[in-house]
């Protein structure tokens, strides 16, 4: 059935969207930020591919998943949104352990007493 594996990456990718959405992590704070770091990381790894296709390194497998539009030899359309998904994961989940560290360190700073521990 070709198109699916292309479904299931935008549908990771939505998926990924309303959890940023919902907690605030990256997108709502720094919109910019968010964007230029996503379309970064898209376009390093994106020429990385190119370097691994043009030495051989990086070939296309054959699959009925794919919709079969080729964007050059040995790049599917598909690869261009993994890599889209894959950079916006990277920068989700950086906000998801900055937020974390942030909390353990306020958690540290205030006195045992003010926590309500004896």
């Amino acid at each position: 059935m070709p198109g699916i594996y292309l479904g299931a990456i935008l549908f990771s990718l939505i998926g990924m969207m309303l959890i940023d959405g919902k907690y605030s992590l990256a997108l709502r704070v720094a919109p910019l930020r968010t964007t230029m770091a996503v379309l970064g990381g898209t376009a390093f790894f994106l020429a990385w591919d190119l370097v691994g296709i043009v030495t051989g390194v990086f070939v296309k497998g054959e699959s009925p998943l794919f919709v079969g539009v080729m964007l050059a030899p040995h790049l599917p359309l598909e690869e261009v949104f993994f890599l889209l998904f894959l950079s916006y994961l990277a920068v989700v989940m950086f906000a998801v352990f900055e937020r974390r560290a942030a909390a353990r360190a306020r958690r540290r700073e205030t006195p045992a007493v003010e926590r309500g521990s004896a």
